[in-house]
């Protein structure tokens, strides 16, 4: 049993083989892949000078100094002071030498208008001054002159325009079957006669100045004849109806009268 077994060797020296084999396959790779790098960079270098290349550099801006303009002053005109030869008051109020004037008002409280000078013209202004180169007054104390007042004159008021005449609201003119001029009698219709409707159909019209109906509806009446029936009320004809000589509209009713077929 035992004559057929064989002593098996130790795996060292195998297990040390195929070690050898995988360390010397990745450090051939290694070189080969270094090998590869360095050339392609040499490569690109050699080729660098064929490409066509633009080099472009940003430069700031060179800054521009800004003129300052110098606004001249601007010489404003002023007013010529024109010497005036009398004086201007905001009140005629007479100096309180002058007796024989008699004030309309006394008052505790002085004015703050100076009186009128004797001898000299006064105008009434907006403001108080006196006169540098003061006008002789005419013979007499002193001379007062007013300005001329405005004396408005009112326009005559326009004459009122006309009014229009508002129109009146219609009258009511109840059932208008009898005041008609022409009220043509509605068709029965097929689908009506099918249902075998019937009954009275009541229409509500407006009639204008001149005995048009300009509006109907009706109020009453079985579904399948009210059309007919408003149909035939617009066709209908009035005399006009005045008020007061005036002509106005009339509201009313117009009753149908459907029997079965």
């Amino acid at each position: 049993m035992f004559d057929n077994l064989v002593e098996s060797s130790s795996h060292k020296d195998d297990l040390s083989r195929k070690g050898s084999f995988v360390i010397g396959t990745a450090l051939i790779y290694g070189v080969l892949m270094l090998a590869f790098f360095v050339a392609g960079i040499y490569w690109y270098d050699n080729h660098l000078a064929q490409m066509d290349l633009e080099l472009t550099t940003l430069v700031a801006p060179v800054p521009v100094p800004q003129q300052q303009k110098q606004d001249e002053p601007k010489q404003e005109a002023k007013p010529t002071k024109v010497d005036q030869n009398v004086d201007v008051r905001k009140e005629l109020i007479a100096d309180v030498t002058r007796t024989e004037l008699v004030p309309k008002e006394v008052s505790a409280k002085a004015s703050d208008v100076p009186p009128v000078r004797r001898g000299v013209t006064t105008i009434q202004g907006t403001a108080d001054s006196n006169a540098a180169a003061p006008m002789p007054a005419g013979p007499g104390a002193g001379n007062v002159v007013a300005a001329p007042a405005k004396v408005a004159i009112a326009d005559e008021p326009p004459p009122p325009e006309a009014k229009p005449t508002p129109p009146r609201a219609p009258i009511s003119g109840g059932v208008l079957n009898g005041k008609a001029i022409s009220l043509p009698k509605p068709a029965y219709p097929p689908i009506a006669r099918a249902a075998h409707a019937a009954g009275t159909v009541v229409v509500q019209v407006l009639i204008d100045e001149n005995g048009n109906v300009v509006s109907a509806h009706a109020v009453s009446g079985h579904p399948l004849l009210q059309a007919v029936a408003v149909g035939a009320a617009r066709q209908a004809r009035f005399s006009p109806t005045k008020l007061s000589g005036q002509p106005v509209k009339v509201t009313g009713v117009i009753q149908y009268n459907f029997v079965a077929q």
